[in-house]
This record gives structure tokens, C-alpha cells and sequence, in this order.
């Protein structure tokens, strides 16, 4: 039997999805489609698949946003190290026991570095 994706979501990756454009079960669903979660889902086929298609539509616009802030310049590439080198570092740890204390050093780290990456 496998371990649902709530069991497998530390605490840095839920902190992390409160502030993305989607919902912990829309990262659930997405984790699912790519056949990185085996999670069945006590929901209805109705309600899955209407979730599944607002968690396609927030990736591609996601992934559309990303080009053209990328186009415009807004997103640099230095700003584009900067995420993938704490992505990096996320998924590392996020599998990992980490220690409440060294939770909020890291959420304080990316915060600090995502707050300076996107002001305007």
C-alpha cells in the first residue's frame, strides 16, 4: 500500500504550497497525472477530473507567465539560478526530518531571496 501525498508533504513543501497559485490537492492531482504519486482519491470521477483540468489550466498559465516574464526581462537569469539552485535545495530536503528550527531558517531564506528577486 502506498503513502498518501499529505504523509509524504513536509512542512517546508506545505508552507511552500500555501504560497503558490495552487492548492495542496491541485499539487496532489498534478504529482498523480505524472506518475509521481500512486494517492487514490476519495472523490468523485466528476469532481477529479474538473480539478484536473483547473490544475492543467494554473500550469499552463503558470508556465505562460514564466516565458513571458522571461521575454520582457522582468525574470532575469540571474533570478532564474536563484530559483533553480532553491529548488534544488527544496527537493533535497523535502524527503528529509528537518528540524522545526531549521524549517523557518529555510522558509526565512527563501522568503528573503523571493522578496528581493520580485520587487518592483
Amino acid at each position: 500500500m502506498s503513502t498518501s501525498p499529505e504523509e509524504n508533504l513536509n512542512n517546508i513543501i506545505r508552507q511552500i504550497i500555501e504560497k503558490s497559485l495552487f492548492t495542496e490537492r491541485q499539487i496532489e492531482i498534478i504529482l498523480k497525472r505524472r506518475s509521481l504519486s500512486e494517492h487514490q482519491f476519495s472523490i468523485t470521477k466528476g469532481a477529479f477530473y474538473r480539478q484536473v483540468r483547473q490544475s492543467q489550466d494554473k500550469f499552463e498559465a503558470l508556465c505562460y507567465s514564466w516565458i513571458l516574464l522571461r521575454a520582457l526581462g522582468v525574470l532575469r537569469e540571474e533570478d532564474m539560478d536563484v530559483i533553480s539552485r532553491l529548488s534544488e535545495q527544496v527537493s533535497v530536503i523535502k524527503n528529509s526530518d528537518v528540524f522545526p528550527e531549521r524549517e523557518e531558517q529555510v522558509m526565512s531564506v527563501i522568503k528573503e531571496l523571493l522578496k528581493r528577486m520580485c520587487k518592483m
